[in-house]
């Protein structure tokens, strides 16, 4: 039985809590279909990528599927649209160190005839250096593609090929020097139209870095080709203080909502905990007189109106899992993959998976994702063969915490290294491993099947295990790994919210 995590965002009280997505949801893009609303976000190093979440109110929301099952390279921040009855997601590709796919960053395209997809092929657009696609429709009815900076380029009616090479669009919006941010970093182009007019959603400030970094302003124009006019109202939302309960909020999606209603979704991190990555923020949006779009909430902390009160309160699912079948995507995907990553994993009695590299940084660990501040996962292995299989808590390849097993001795793994403790344990093929995370401390535990639990001799501080550490816009998130030339049967993984409560 899967546990879920509790509480749900949508409090029962006609009101929701933030975040409405917990966990790593980086760079958020939004769509409305007729009453339901479909996300999908960064994906970065994992396989399969771009998860895609339904919601019939944006709070509450279902796993749909993965629309990438197996990524070219590293994958940024998507545009997820509509138009004329088919759908889109606009990828960046970015170059990394597991993929010779790409040598330069390039926005690939991805179609399909409904959300849920099966989407096909990624397609390549023809764009390329550039990041952040935002695709709108013109006033002459002409496809466009604007990119970080911000550039555009007219598409072809199909919208999978850029027809016009990229050329400035959008100078931005300036704010004081004297603001403390990472760069300015003009990002993140998403469109609607209001009216006569058309929208433009961007991000500056840089969305790691300083907490009070990262923005979002608007511009607006009668012709997507400009000129653009800047609002008055910017930035339309910032985190102004790092006492604030969310830090580097950006890289916005604005869209109406259920009754008439307009909200905004962004990304952000939790003040104190940047460890769990950029969670989904909603807030509502007003309207000026003079037709500019504010965001009145000065604290997303803060219980808010639902936008659509009495739907069923749905929490997000906690990641445990029996390992009877797959669950891609939905619990678990693969960091820095190959390209026929999932050929390892093989379902029978547990899974079975397939030893690679020679230890967690090059084995292309499973992870999943960590929802809460304090929280337990816990594994049953069993080796074979001349193989290590273990439990993470799992940053990048440079960054992990955790044990491993062997079959004859325990590994200890912390700041992406293997320790000098050597932890004792008898030794024996299958063996159950627990990690704690009680606010940043990490504390381990191990039995063999039937026995009595065993503490780790060393605990753990992870509380610098996030991106303005280590420079990589990702999340500790729990993780199993194989390396070697055997196999790990792996069962019964459990995943549990600690809620507020302090350590065993």
């Amino acid at each position: 039985m899967i546990e879920t995590r509790r509480p749900a965002p949508d409090l029962g009280d006609g009101h929701f809590r933030n975040p409405v997505l917990p966990g790593d949801r980086p760079d958020p893009s939004v769509l409305r279909v007729g009453d339901d609303y479909y996300l999908t976000y960064s994906s970065f190093d994992a396989s399969p990528g771009l998860t895609i979440w339904r919601s019939p109110d944006l709070v509450n929301w279902t796993f749909v599927t993965s629309a990438v099952e197996k990524p070219l390279s590293t994958v940024f921040a998507p545009d997820f649209v509509e138009h004329d009855g088919r759908y889109f997601i606009y990828i960046p590709f970015i170059p990394s160190s597991w993929s010779d796919a790409i040598d330069a960053p390039q926005v690939w395209v991805i179609h399909a005839d409904r959300p849920e997809g099966p989407w096909s092929e990624p397609v390549y657009t023809g764009v390329s250096g550039a990041i952040d696609p935002g695709h709108v429709v013109g006033e002459d009815g002409e496809r466009y593609l604007f990119v970080a900076g911000i550039r555009r380029c007219r598409l072809s009616p199909d919208g999978l090929t850029a027809v016009t090479p990229l050329e400035h669009g959008y100078d931005g919006w300036r704010y004081p020097d004297e603001w403390v941010t990472e760069a300015y970093a003009l990002e993140g182009p998403k469109f609607f139209r209001r009216g006569d007019w058309f929208y433009l959603v961007s991000a500056v400030g840089g969305t790691g870095g300083p907490a009070t970094g990262h923005m979002v302003i608007v511009a607006r124009s009668r012709s997507v080709l400009g000129p653009w006019e800047n609002s008055p109202h910017n930035p339309v939302a910032r985190t102004w203080s790092v006492d604030e309960a969310w830090w580097s909020r950006g890289h916005a999606t604005i869209l109406e909502g259920p009754a008439d209603q307009w909200f905004m979704v962004s990304h952000g991190y939790e003040n104190g905990y940047r460890t769990l990555g950029r969670q989904a923020l909603l807030e509502p949006i007003e309207w000026t007189e003079d037709g500019w779009p504010i965001a009145p909430a000065r604290d997303l902390g803060a219980p808010l109106p639902l936008p659509r009160p009495g739907a069923e309160p749905t929490p997000v699912p906690a990641p445990s899992d029996d390992f009877t079948a797959p669950a891609w995507g939905e619990r678990w995907v693969f960091d820095n993959p190959g390209p026929d990553e999932q050929s390892r994993a093989v379902f029978a009695d547990g899974l079975v998976l397939a030893g690679k590299g020679t230890g967690p940084a090059d084995s292309s660990p499973l992870t999943t994702w960590s929802m809460d501040r304090a929280f337990e996962v816990e594994v049953e292995l069993e080796t074979s063969g001349d193989v290590l299989g273990g439990l993470l808590l799992y940053f990048n390849d440079r960054l992990f915490y955790g044990m491993g097993w062997d079959g004859e001795a325990m590994h200890s793994f912390a700041g992406g290294i293997r320790t000098h403790w050597r932890e004792p344990a008898e030794p024996g093929r299958g063996i159950q491993l627990r990690l704690q995370n009680d606010h940043h401390i990490v504390t381990g535990w191990h039995r063999h099947p039937g026995g009595e639990w065993q503490r780790h001799g060393v605990r753990y501080d992870t509380s610098g295990a996030h991106s303005a550490t280590i420079n990589d816009l990702k999340s500790l998130r729990p993780a199993i790994f194989a390396a070697g030339d055997g196999q790990v049967v792996f069962r019964s993984f459990r995943y549990r919210s600690l809620g507020e409560q302090a350590s065993r």
